[in-house]
């Protein structure tokens, strides 16, 4: 009996890679081939697609911060004063990400008015009373 030989199954040229599936960091590209023929005996177990991994540029990281603290009491016990309130930053901002606004906020205030003068040693006076 003569020799059987297998033709093996023709495959179309691997196309180039695809984009990466990320716009920024670490994600995966493909490629792919087709089946021209297929082999005469036996089977094709060529592959048909391959990825890899694909690394851009990092992805950019908005600052994150808490909420507001409460407002503080008023700095003055007469008079006009200011008042207060804060916030802490959660994250930094990295890789051109959103930079962090204000952490601080002053709002102005005004207790009661301040008694000054000759008259107020007697209304100390008489309130002592």
């Amino acid at each position: 009996m003569p020799e059987c030989h297998t033709i093996p199954c023709l495959l179309s040229p691997w196309s180039e890679w695809s984009d990466c599936s990320v716009t920024c960091g670490k994600g995966m590209r493909t490629r792919q081939r087709m089946l021209k023929s297929a082999a005469e005996l036996g089977d094709c177990n060529e592959e048909l697609e391959q990825a890899e991994k694909c690394m851009l540029p990092e992805c950019p990281i908005d600052c994150e911060l808490t909420e507001w603290s409460q407002w503080s009491e008023c700095n003055t016990s007469c008079g006009k004063g200011h008042m207060i309130r804060t916030r802490m930053i959660k994250t930094e901002p990295q890789f051109g990400g959103t930079a962090c606004p204000e952490t601080v906020q002053r709002s102005k205030c005004r207790v009661r008015k301040c008694l000054r003068g000759p008259g107020m040693e007697k209304r100390r006076w008489k309130e002592a009373r």
